[in-house]
């Protein structure tokens, strides 16, 4: 894949011997490859945004359920972390085996119910249990998707292939802020619910109806198709036993922290540090366009924007670069991640600590950018030590410690901080060093990745 309009996901295959299964899967080639492609990226935004939404919406839902900022990070991260970080594994124990698009178009479906289920809770407790629902649907998503893109692409291309998928994270971001922010603004949180869970209902059907299932072509027999996945202990055993993928799994771990658990409270952070600041960009957004924006709607907009477009250029960026430089070898694609991951830390301390909106954006920007560029070529290394016929599962370890480390303890840590250094500092200041505290995550990450980059070679799966 060479763009992010094209795609084309060049992959290569033989005739398949009688009764042998083939080491590569059916390619794809021309409209159906750009079709598959962009439905797979499509499926990940509308998981992202049913994933995000909440964030923009936590002030709101703060004010009228009357919850504390460990409650936000409890119903940001962890209800919806545990179940989606724990249901990962046999989901993608059974993607081994059973059809990808499928499983995906079911967890689709799933999902979007318990978002748009959302928009009917009355108490904290429903509202938990409404995000446990969404984490369940969304558990089965990346680690099948994952696994198509791995088995689709050439090895040379594999960086730019899940660059192209993870793109559908900020993309989503950008709807889930824009779309949330001013939803709420004119009609309220709970309406912005109900209207995000409409578009993973169809997406979840085309994926189920319409997505090849490359495995079906491997074998001559359909049983060999089915014998060629790994047991769960075979493959557990064997992930282990591989130093460069724990190590992968650990730094794509402290990543998440950054990327997932402090995003849950940017919303917060710049109603409570800049909210003079947004009411003024409001009324003059407003005054410009004519629109009728509040404080959490053109906040919401700008957040969107500004890190839909960072993290796009970013993933897009990174996965070619990788690709182009790399040449299809591990060591190479961990480098560019190295610094990174590493880079974005003071621009996160910037974004923090910047005495104006203008400046804090400037950084949020560049901070978006830098931690994006990561992920293509960090999860094309990680995969390239693991073996073809245990990806899904590989993913889904993977997905289950940093989810639920990242996208489920980290933002009950930070509103826990963020509670602490409040009741001396005030809650504006206390979320602002909590979330500061925390950035120092991406310095452990780059270190990790560090240390992976000297065995991956030795381990790669070529």
């Amino acid at each position: 894949m060479s763009n992010v309009t094209a795609a084309p996901l060049a992959a290569t295959g033989d005739a398949v011997p009688e009764g042998h299964l083939s080491d590569g899967p059916e390619p794809l080639t021309g409209l159906y490859n750009t079709y598959a492609m962009t439905l797979l990226l499509s499926l990940y935004m509308v998981n992202f945004l049913d994933r995000q939404v909440v964030n923009i919406l936590a002030e709101p839902i703060k004010r009228d359920l009357g919850l504390a900022d460990w409650q936000l990070g409890l119903l940001t991260g962890l209800s919806f972390a545990l179940l989606y970080s724990i249901l990962g594994i046999p989901i993608a124990w059974l993607a081994e085996r059973r059809s990808r698009p499928v499983i995906i178009g079911m967890s689709a479906t799933i999902w979007s119910v318990f978002t748009i289920v959302c928009a009917f809770t009355q108490n904290f407790a429903q509202l938990v249990l409404a995000r446990v629902g969404v984490g369940v649907g969304e558990a089965g998503c990346t680690p099948a998707a994952q696994s198509l893109i791995m088995d689709y692409a050439k090895p040379e291309k594999r960086s730019s292939a899940l660059a192209y998928y993870g793109i559908g994270a900020p993309l989503g971001g950008l709807l889930g802020m824009a779309f949330g922010g001013l939803v709420a603004d004119a009609y309220g949180w709970r309406t912005a619910f109900l209207i995000a869970g409409l578009p993973g209902l169809a997406l979840g059907a085309l994926a189920a109806f319409t997505l090849r299932e490359p495995r079906r072509k491997l074998a001559v027999h359909p049983q060999q198709a089915k014998s060629e996945a790994a047991g769960f202990r075979e493959t557990l055993r064997a992930l282990v036993g591989r130093p460069a993928y724990v190590r992968w799994v650990l730094g794509v771990t402290m990543m998440s922290v950054v990327v997932y658990g402090m995003p849950s409270f940017f919303g917060s952070f710049y109603l409570r540090n800049h909210g003079p600041a947004l009411e003024n960009l409001a009324r003059t957004v407003g005054a410009a366009t004519g629109m009728n924006l509040g404080a959490i709607g053109v906040l919401g907009l700008s957040l969107g924007l500004i890190m839909g477009a960072a993290g796009v250029s970013g993933m897009w960026l990174g996965g070619q670069l990788a690709d182009r430089y790399g040449r299809g070898e591990p060591r190479r694609y961990l480098r560019g991640v190295i610094m990174a991951t590493a880079l974005g830390v003071p621009l996160m301390v910037g974004v923090l600590t910047a005495p104006t909106l203008g400046l804090s954006f400037v950084f949020l920007a560049a901070k978006g950018f830098v931690w994006s560029v990561w992920y293509g070529p960090a999860y094309a290394a990680g995969f390239s030590v693991v073996p073809r016929n245990m990806r899904a599962v590989s993913s889904a370890l993977a997905l289950f410690v940093n989810n639920l480390i990242g996208a489920g303890l980290a933002p009950v840590a930070v509103g826990v901080v963020s509670d602490l250094i409040g009741a001396h500092m005030g809650a504006a200041e206390g979320l602002r060093w909590s979330m500061a505290l925390f950035s120092l995550c991406g310095f452990i990450s780059s270190a990790i990745f560090y240390t992976a980059s000297r065995s991956i070679e030795a381990e790669a799966e070529k």
